[in-house]
């Protein structure tokens, strides 16, 4: 089994390089075959290693979630770098040691941080303006075209300070359970509220850019007509959520916690695991009617196998991970099982490392 192999004791993030690259390569494709700009998000894999397989094919542009982390990758070369998350005013230092040596852009969604930016910040940044296709989290209304003139009346007051164009994360394509047909409804109806922003703003600013992103519809679409540029992130990895939902299959999902079996209780149907929430995370999921924390699958000599094991986790505590277990008497102490986690992003972060299944380990930014 690939646990002895590499001779791991401690839960360990496994990584497929091989379906991770074949993950890649497809949606690069995907953008290829649209004409638009590849400009994948980095929060998920948040790794230099990762990032340069990226890099291999032609992608020279990225998003990354916050400006620590665009940080991170410019010191390994990527200099065109979008912030994906509303401008924070307490980065002042950050954001003009950036500004002065890459493309910055940065997202905005009322006027104050505007006007901070051109008083702080001495080098010249991009602005996107976020737009609410959905989501409900942060952004401004397609049809707020009042709010929009405010912060674009804004921006034109500075000289160094550019608009950029509108971006949306259609966030709300993860709460849709496998149904393909409604995620590429979705994503229709995010481009196409974009769309009527280019339309009533093309004239006075001919360049903008319409930059939608989120894994689920650039899973599933296959076109992206009307964007300018897409920025998918958990498409490297999947998990068993983008599963769940129908935007990938389980030989696409490219990371499995590996765990240890530490405890039985087979009169519950359980077995306890060192990996927990502080492996995992806690995000969950509906799995049959029942909130789990991660599918199990079975190591294999090479990696995982995806046939079905009838297992998943139940509870999570910090080190704790419980699974149920329909045939406990299968499952000993000592055993290594696989899980794959429910949101890989937040599994990454956690573990802050990955080992490939050819024993390379590959650390993340800390």
């Amino acid at each position: 089994m690939i646990a002895e192999r590499l001779q791991l004791f401690e839960p360990t993030l496994l990584l497929d390089k091989q379906r991770c690259l074949a993950n890649i390569a497809a949606m690069a494709e995907r953008a290829k075959r649209s004409n638009v700009i590849f400009r994948p998000h980095f929060k998920t894999h948040q790794s230099h290693e990762v990032g340069r397989w990226i890099r291999n094919t032609g992608v020279n542009k990225i998003t990354v979630s916050s400006v620590k982390m665009a940080e991170y990758f410019a010191n390994d070369g990527w200099n065109d770098i979008t912030v994906a998350f509303p401008v924070n005013v307490h980065e002042k230092k950050r954001i003009n040691a950036l500004a002065e040596k890459i493309t910055l852009n940065l997202l905005v969604v009322s006027p104050e941080p505007i006007a901070w930016l051109a008083r702080e910040v001495k080098h010249s940044v991009s602005l996107f303006i976020e737009i609410d296709t959905g989501q409900h989290r942060t952004g401004l209304q397609h049809t707020d075209i009042a709010g929009i003139d405010a912060l674009l009346a804004e921006i034109s007051r500075y000289p160094h300070l550019q608009f950029k164009g509108f971006l949306s994360h259609g966030g709300h394509s993860y709460k849709i359970t496998g149904d393909r047909r409604e995620i590429h409804h979705t994503g229709i109806s995010i481009i196409g509220q974009l769309r009527k922003l280019k339309e009533h703003y093309q004239h006075h600013y001919p360049d903008l850019i319409l930059s939608p992103g989120d894994t689920p519809t650039c899973s599933i679409l296959e076109s992206f007509a009307g964007a300018d540029e897409i920025r998918p992130g958990n498409f490297v990895f999947y998990d068993y959520g983008q599963f769940h939902i129908g935007s990938c299959s389980l030989d696409q999902i490219a990371v499995a916690l590996a765990v240890p079996v530490v405890a039985e209780n087979p009169d519950r149907h359980e077995v306890v695991v060192h990996g927990g929430a502080v492996h995992l995370s806690k995000d969950s999921m509906l799995y049959h009617g029942k909130t789990i924390y991660g599918k199990v699958v079975q190591l294999t000599d090479q990696g995982w196998s995806t046939a079905e094991t009838n297992m998943y986790v139940k509870y999570v505590s910090q080190e704790h991970g419980v699974i149920h277990c329909e045939n406990p008497e299968t499952v000993r102490t000592g055993d290594w099982l696989g899980i794959l986690p429910v949101h890989s992003c937040l599994t990454a972060d956690v573990m802050k490392a990955y080992t490939t299944l050819e024993g390379e380990r590959i650390d993340m930014m800390r």
